[in-house]
């Protein structure tokens, strides 16, 4: 979903690689076709709005996610590509202050959307995986209404980043420190290899179209 209207745009193009495969495995097509979506589909509609939003001293939002800043195995090219569009929506910030315009990144966390089936119940091994790596309130998916009032609240205060559930903003603030410890976890886990393994020993080529939400 890409909007853009008054000033305001919000870019929002999010699929990722179904079925979820480590990058030994995936499809090379799925992979460059979710960041070709996920990363350059925001910076064409971006560039595209950017004329208007510049004259009318509006407002741009970016769509990352938790991604952005957690490990994303099973994940990789959604996770490289949310990452990218988190430095994206610095830089625009940074330079449509000049403008008198100004941008903003959203991380949403889980989200009750088709995108993340395979986080819960879609897929065995990543809903477990899922289980291992965000225990607790950290694994709950919030409904996409939720979203909805923080992307309104942010474009109206022209937040420089929207996060939601407000849950995660202390990791966001700490992943210098937190993602050293993270990416150990993920790698020597126990379990987590062993997932991990049984993931690529099921892996099969596959012609399927990376999984989407729907336009909302």
């Amino acid at each position: 979903m890409q909007r853009a209207g008054g000033g305001r745009t919000v870019a929002n193009a999010g699929i990722a690689a179904d079925p979820p495969a480590t990058i030994a495995t995936i499809d090379p097509a799925m992979f460059e076709r979710v960041v070709e979506v996920d990363l350059l589909g925001v910076w064409r509609t971006v560039r595209a709005a950017l004329p208007h939003v510049i004259a009318a001293r509006g407002h741009v939002l970016v769509t990352a996610s938790l991604y952005a800043y957690f490990n994303g195995m099973t994940n990789a090219p959604y996770a490289m590509s949310k990452a990218g569009v988190e430095q994206f929506g610095r830089a625009l910030r940074a330079e449509l202050g000049i403008h008198g315009a100004s941008a903003g990144v959203l991380y949403p966390g889980w989200v009750h959307t088709p995108i993340a089936g395979a986080a819960f119940g879609s897929n065995d091994i990543t809903t477990r995986m899922r289980e291992i790596a965000f225990p607790s309130l950290l694994g709950k998916a919030i409904a996409p209404t939720r979203v909805a009032d923080a992307v309104v609240r942010g474009i109206e205060n022209r937040s420089a980043r929207v996060m939601v559930p407000r849950r995660w903003i202390p990791f966001s603030a700490l992943r210098g420190v937190l993602n050293p410890v993270t990416d150990l976890i993920a790698e020597r886990h126990p379990e987590l290899r062993r997932l991990l393994r049984r993931l690529e020993e099921t892996a099969v080529p596959t012609g399927k179209s990376p999984q989407t939400d729907s336009p909302s």
